[in-house]
């Protein structure tokens, strides 16, 4: 057997294994959930904040621990999206649709969905604030409130995006305008940037450069096309085995890096994008671009900002092992709006889900939580239409694979799971309360069933 097809092999058996896990043969199809547009009790044994992965997750493990009556769910939003996928949106791989359901479509069955937004939260007396000052206690809280994209901070935007030649795969508004803005590209700079905030994903914003760079390859126009990656930090990444890696696509591609550089401001009538030198601060160069991706500063939700439940930077501050609040025990944070130290990825949520399960079991039984989460996030780094380097490690900046392969390589296969074959784990396991993450996998490689 080729090394190709061995490594199929091991993957196709691993997402069997995946699909099989203990759950997921009870998954019935999917009921349509409708609820009122504020809440039909005051008070619910287990409180889930947010509609993203982290909080549909949490809140169909919650169904099966407590019941749906004594769950409910609070987000405005009518459609759920699975943002992993825009990065393939943005280089015409995929359709915007494919990455959107209704919101109702995914709420678990029987839960209570609050179609409101949280505006203040007050767990010395076990209740928040929604919106028309409608109060709701709890008993249990579960934060998933996710972060915030902020293009305000970049003088010109978001009103720069009226304009072509400008696009951002990090919103549902402008994903498709950076397609646009590559079909469209003629002759001059193509920059993509990376912010001097913490951000979800923190792989995409390079990921759509090497998709770029294809793309223009395969067009015949990458002779035209001078690429470069404008990063407020000091690294391609921060993980060693995998930047190397990086560095080495990077180069053999003719890719520019210029590390410690930070995006300020967008001229998109004149195509010029103003960025501060961070190890000179006030000293500003401006660009001329043909094509610009913006990867916006992001930050904690608005409503975390000065709240009991946040660290001083506004993020929600939970014990980075068990995921439960380090002041009010029966508050629990899971996702891109808590403190934890580990990139912010869909995948991160997978696991610390399956944690924090376990977490929630022990505290409703007066035990003190066992299960540890080690700081696991994954990211499969697109280098290309055919192309990813997994990318999966640890708190402490480690390797954390799953495959019996080197992952600092590009591959096909590593590709496939990227755009084929995680988004149904996340539609039918995650979102499903069914799926932790790989860990169980790793486990029966170290058994040595490969």
């Amino acid at each position: 057997m080729s090394a190709i097809g061995a490594v199929s092999s091991c993957f196709c058996l691993r997402a069997g294994v995946w699909l099989l896990s203990p759950g997921m043969q009870k998954m019935s199809s999917i009921g349509l959930h409708t609820a009122a547009r504020c809440a039909a009790k005051d008070y619910y044994e287990v409180l889930v904040l947010g509609g993203g992965a982290g909080g549909i997750s949490m809140s169909a493990r919650m169904k099966r621990k407590v019941g749906a009556a004594n769950v409910a769910v609070v987000e405005p939003s009518k459609t759920h999206y699975y943002q992993p996928l825009w990065t393939l949106v943005g280089g015409g791989a995929k359709q915007l649709a494919a990455s959107a359901r209704p919101m109702g479509s995914v709420m678990p069955k029987g839960v209570e969905w609050i179609k409101s937004q949280v505006t203040a939260l007050d767990p010395d007396k076990n209740c928040v604030w929604l919106e028309n000052d409608t109060k709701v206690s709890y008993k249990y809280l579960i934060i998933a409130l996710g972060i915030s994209l902020h293009y305000e901070k970049i003088k010109g935007l978001p009103e720069g995006f009226n304009h072509p030649k400008i696009g951002s795969n990090y919103s549902v508004q402008t994903v498709e305008k950076t397609w646009k803005a590559l079909q469209d590209f003629k002759e001059g700079n193509a920059i993509f940037t990376f912010p001097n905030t913490p951000v979800k994903c923190a792989g995409a914003p390079q990921k759509i450069m090497y998709l770029s760079d294809a793309y223009l390859r395969k067009t015949g126009k990458r002779s035209k096309a001078n690429i470069m990656f404008n990063t407020a930090l000091g690294v391609i990444f921060g993980v060693k085995k995998y930047a190397d890696a990086l560095l080495e696509v990077i180069k053999e591609r003719n890719l520019a890096v210029n590390y410690k550089c930070n995006l300020i401001e967008v001229r998109a009538d004149r195509q010029e994008a103003v960025f501060e030198n961070l190890d000179k601060p006030g000293v500003t160069e401006v660009y001329q671009y043909e094509m610009l991706h913006v990867t916006p500063p992001m930050g904690p939700p608005a409503v975390l900002i000065n709240s009991p439940v946040s660290d001083e930077s506004g993020w929600v501050d939970v014990d980075k092992e068990t995921l439960q609040h380090k002041k009010y025990p029966n508050v629990f944070g899971i996702g891109d709006c808590t403190n934890l130290p580990t990139s912010k990825t869909a995948a991160a949520v997978a696991a610390q889900s399956g944690v924090l399960d376990k977490t929630i079991s022990l505290v409703m039984k007066n035990e003190l939580p066992v299960k540890k989460y080690d700081g696991y996030t994954s990211c499969p780094l697109v280098t290309g239409y055919n192309k990813v380097i997994l990318a999966e490690f640890d708190y402490n900046a480690q390797p954390l694979e799953t495959f019996p392969i080197d992952q600092s390589k590009e591959r096909v296969t590593m590709y496939h799971m990227k755009a084929d074959m995680m988004p149904l784990l996340y539609w039918n396991a995650l979102l499903k309360g069914y799926w932790g993450g790989p860990a169980p996998v790793r486990k029966l490689m170290h058994l040595g069933l490969k």
